[in-house]
């Protein structure tokens, strides 16, 4: 206020109380510009106004909604399992999904190693037998 300008600034004032005033409002309007100028700033940096648009979009659209928006229980595990739990029912499926064909790779793996060690036995044998027949 005028007055406390005033009483920071006695000596001034009683010497020269319209010159006090003069300054006071030039001092006043400056800042004002200034603040302005910082608020402007400050939306420009931010991409405030497109922000505010589209906050405001979406507070018509929440007018013509009959349900009631979401608010939180104050619970926070139930809060969060609304969010989480889908997830988790999704990294499942795909987790079951890499474990079959895991699996199916595995059985693959499995069935070559069992006829790659009926092979062998078998290559064994040829060789007992044209061992024995050499002999």
């Amino acid at each position: 206020s005028y007055q406390r300008f005033a009483n920071c600034y006695r000596c001034f004032y009683k010497l020269q109380p319209e010159m006090a005033r003069s300054i006071y409002e030039q001092f006043i309007a400056q800042l004002q510009t200034s603040i302005k100028e910082e608020i402007q700033e400050v939306k420009d940096e931010g991409n405030l106004e497109v922000l505010f648009n589209s906050l405001d979009k979406i507070v018509e659209e929440a007018k013509n909604r009959e349900e009631p928006a979401w608010r939180p229980s104050g619970i926070p595990e139930e809060d969060v399992r609304s969010a989480v739990v889908p997830y988790l029912l999704k990294h499942r499926s795909y987790v079951r999904k890499i474990l079959k064909e895991k699996e199916e790779e595995n059985r693959k793996v499995a069935e070559s190693v069992l006829a790659g060690r009926d092979r062998i036995a078998e290559l064994q044998q040829l060789i007992q037998a044209r061992k024995r027949a050499w002999q």
